[in-house]
C-alpha cells in the first residue's frame, strides 16, 4: 500500500528532522547586532589583542583544564623527571638539594611528624625567616595532611600567642633566634611550662593545644630538635604514611596564612592543595616556565608569606624550578651577588625590593645578563620603578602581578612581553579559570566598562573560609562565591585591569599589609596618649610609612621617641610608626566618624 500524500513513514519522519537540525550548522553564522563574541571572556592563553568586553565583568577561559594533584603528587610527578636537577639553594647556609635527595627529606620529615603524633588535620607553626627546613615542613606537612600555618617572623610575643591560639597548633616549628628575634624565649614566656614538660607532651595553660615545639638550631629542655624528627620514624611510621596517601584529598585544607583581609586583627586565611597548586601552575604558565628549558629563580621573599610559599616553594614542585635563596633575611645586596654566581633567569620581588636593588651603589659592577624576567607584586608598583628595572637592570620580561592571600594569591597578572604602559599602568589580565566583576561597592551592580568600583573574584583560587572564623567569612565571600577585594580598579575591553586605591585603609609598607586598627589599639595602651589615628604617607622606598597621629592627654607632654620606644618589642617593627605627630584634633564627617583621607593628606602636608 503507497503511503498518502503528505503522510510518511516514522522513519523518513526522523531523518526530516534530523536534517533541519543539522541544517543549523551548515547555515553561515552571522553576529548578531549587540552581542560581540566573547562579550563576557577572554582566552587567556596569549595577551588579548582583540577588545571584546562590553561590561566590566571577565572570565578568563583557558585551553589547558586546571590541575586535581595534591602538593604530594605534585612534587612526585617533578622528582620523576628531573630527579638530580637542583631544587633549592640556600646560599647563606651553604644548602644545596637536587628534587631527589629534597624529596627524600620530605618523606623523612612527614614520617617524622606522624611518629610525633600529628595527625591529618591538625596545624603546625611555622615561625621563622627564609631556611632549607621551612621548605622541607611545608611540603611534608603537605605530605602528611597536616596544616601548615605561616607565622610573620617579625612577631613579637603577643602576637605570636594570638595566633598560635587561634589556630589551635599542636606544634610550632621555629630557630632558637634570629638577629634580634629571641624565638625560643617569646615560647618560653608564653608557656613556661615547656621547660619541665616531656618534648612532645607540652601542657600549657596559655596555649592549650601545644604539644611539641621543634627547633631548628639548639637543644633544650622541653623541645624536640630538628633531627630528632628526621630520626623519629619506623617503617610503621613509612607504612602510614603512604596509605595516608589514599585519603588525602585536593579539596583538603594544607595552609593558613595570616591577614587581615578587610578589617583589623589577622584572621587564619585557609587554602587547599586545589587553590595553591593551580595557582603556582597558571602564574608560571602566564610567564613562561612551562616551555622554558631550565628557570632558576632568585627569591628574596619571605616564605611566610604567599609570594615566597605558594609563586616560591609551589611552584618549584609543579614546574621543576630551581629556587635560590640568597639569604634567611632580606639583603638587597646579596640578591645582586646570587643572581650574578648563580646565574638566575628570573627574580622575585616586591617593589620596595627592585627600589634596594636598584639603589646598590655598585649595581653596575653585577652581570645580570642572565636575568630575563621578574616579577613585581605584594603592593602598588609605581610605572617609574617599572621603567628603572627594565632600563637599569635589564630585566626586560618584568611583570607586574596582584592578588590577595585570599586568593590563593594571584588573580591579575601581566604578560612577560606586554608594552611598557600596559606594564607600567595596569595589573595585567585575569587568569586562567578565574572570574573578575568590577561592582558598584554600594549597590552590589557591575560597572560600565573602564568605570572605577570594587574588584571582585571568583574561581577556584578563593579561599575556604577564615578559619573558624564563619561570621568574618560570609562578610567577604557572597553566597554566590565571589570574594570582595576591598580594593578599586576598573577593565578596559581587553580585560586588562588598573587598580585606583583601596576601600580600606590598610597600609602596605614595602609589601607588608599593615592594619591601622591594630596599632590604634596599642597605642591607646600609653598612659599620655588620648586618641590615636593610624595612616599610610607616601614614601619612595617602601611605598607607604606609617604615620601616627596623636591626641595627648590634657596637660601631658610626650616626644616621638617617647612613643617608638613604648612600641619596640611590642609589636613587629614594621608596624613601629615611622612618623609622629602630635595633632589637637582631628577631620570628622556630619556624624563625627574621623576622616582618613582627609587626616593622610594633612599628614602629608605637615611632613612636607
Amino acid at each position: 500500500m503507497i503511503p498518502a500524500a503528505g503522510l510518511c513513514s516514522p522513519v523518513l519522519r526522523r531523518s526530516a528532522a534530523l536534517s533541519a537540525a543539522l541544517r543549523v550548522f551548515r547555515t553561515p553564522w552571522t553576529r548578531q547586532p549587540g552581542f560581540p563574541v566573547a562579550s563576557r571572556g577572554i582566552h587567556v592563553d596569549s595577551p588579548p589583542v582583540v577588545p571584546t568586553l562590553t561590561t566590566s565583568y571577565v572570565h578568563g577561559t583557558s585551553s589547558t583544564s586546571l590541575l586535581h594533584d595534591t602538593v604530594a603528587e605534585a612534587l612526585q610527578r617533578t622528582v620523576e623527571r628531573w630527579p638530580d636537577r637542583e631544587a633549592v639553594a640556600f646560599l647563606e647556609d651553604g644548602v644545596r638539594k637536587t628534587f631527589a635527595e629534597f624529596q627524600q627529606d620530605v618523606d623523612q620529615a612527614a614520617a617524622g611528624l606522624l611518629a610525633l603524633g600529628l595527625r591529618k588535620g591538625d596545624r603546625l607553626g611555622m615561625w621563622g625567616p627564609n631556611t632549607y627546613e621551612w621548605v622541607v615542613f611545608q611540603f611534608a606537612t603537605a605530605k602528611a595532611g597536616i596544616i601548615q600555618v605561616s607565622v610573620n617572623p617579625a612577631y613579637q610575643q603577643k602576637e605570636v600567642e594570638l595566633a598560635l591560639r587561634k589556630v589551635g597548633c599542636k606544634a610550632v616549628v621555629c630557630p632558637t633566634e634570629f638577629k634580634t628575634q629571641k624565638y625560643c624565649d617569646m615560647l618560653m614566656k608564653i608557656c613556661p611550662e615547656i621547660g619541665s614538660s616531656t618534648p612532645g607532651d607540652i601542657k600549657s595553660a596559655r596555649l592549650p593545644e601545644l604539644r611539641s615545639v621543634i627547633l631548628l638550631d639548639s637543644r633544650q629542655p622541653g623541645m624536640f630538635h630538628f633531627e630528632d624528627v628526621m630520626q623519629a620514624a619506623d617503617s610503621q611510621h613509612v607504612k602510614e604514611l603512604q596509605d595516608l596517601q589514599k585519603k588525602l584529598s585536593f579539596d583538603d585544607p594544607i595552609n593558613i596564612q595570616f591577614t587581615s583581609g578587610t578589617t583589623g586583627a589577622p584572621k587564619g586565611a585557609t587554602l587547599s592543595h586545589h587553590n595553591i597548586v593551580n595557582n603556582a601552575y597558571f602564574v608560571g604558565k602566564r610567564v613562561g616556565y612551562t616551555w622554558k628549558p631550565h628557570t632558576r629563580v632568585c627569591v628574596p621573599v619571605p616564605l611566610y608569606h604567599c609570594f615566597g610559599s605558594v609563586g616560591g616553594g609551589i611552584a618549584m614542585a609543579v614546574h621543576g624550578l630551581t629556587l635560590v635563596f640568597p639569604s634567611a633575611g632580606y639583603n638587597g645586596k646579596a640578591n645582586l651577588e646570587a643572581m650574578q654566581s648563580e646565574r638566575c633567569t628570573y627574580i622575585y620581588g616586591t617593589p620596595t625590593m627592585y627600589v634596594d636593588m636598584l639603589n646598590q651603589p655598585d649595581l653596575a659592577k653585577y652581570d645580570l645578563s642572565s636575568v630575563e624576567g621578574g616579577l613585581m607584586a605584594g603592593s602598588p608598583c609605581p610605572p617609574e620603578l617599572v621603567k628603572k628595572v627594565v632600563s637599569v637592570m635589564g630585566i626586560k620580561e618584568i611583570t607586574i602581578g596582584y592578588g590577595t592571600t585570599e586568593n590563593s594569591p594571584v588573580t591579575f597578572l601581566g604578560n612577560p612581553l606586554d608594552n611598557m604602559e600596559r606594564k607600567c599602568e595596569t595589573i595585567g589580565y585575569v587568569i586562567d579559570h578565574v572570574e573578575a566583576k568590577i561592582v558598584n561597592p554600594t549597590t552590589g551592580h557591575i560597572m560600565p566598562l573602564g568605570m572605577k568600583g570594587e574588584i571582585m573574584v571568583r574561581g577556584y583560587c578563593v579561599m575556604l573560609e577564615y578559619w573558624l572564623e564563619q561570621a568574618k567569612t560570609e562578610e567577604c565571600i557572597s553566597k554566590d562565591g565571589w570574594y570582595k577585594t576591598g580594593d578599586i580598579g576598573s577593565l578596559d575591553a581587553y580585560g586588562y585591569c588598573k587598580i585606583d586605591g583601596r576601600i580600606k585603609d590598610m597600609i602596605i609598607r614595602g609589601g607588608e599589609n599593615i592594619y591601622p586598627a591594630e596599632i590604634e589599639q596599642f597605642l591607646h595602651t600609653h598612659p599620655k596618649v588620648k586618641e590615636a589615628q593610624v595612616v599610610g604617607v607616601n614614601d619612595p622606598r617602601m611605598g607607604e610609612e606609617v604615620c601616627a597621629c596623636i591626641k595627648l592627654v590634657e596637660g601631658q607632654e610626650c616626644t616621638a621617641e617617647e612613643i617608638k620606644a613604648y612600641c619596640k618589642g611590642q609589636i613587629a617593627h614594621f608596624k613601629i610608626p615611622r612618623y609622629i605627630l602630635f595633632l589637637t584634633g582631628f577631620p570628622l564627617t556630619v556624624t563625627g566618624k574621623i576622616q582618613k583621607n582627609k587626616l593622610r593628606e594633612e599628614a602629608e602636608r605637615q611632613l612636607g
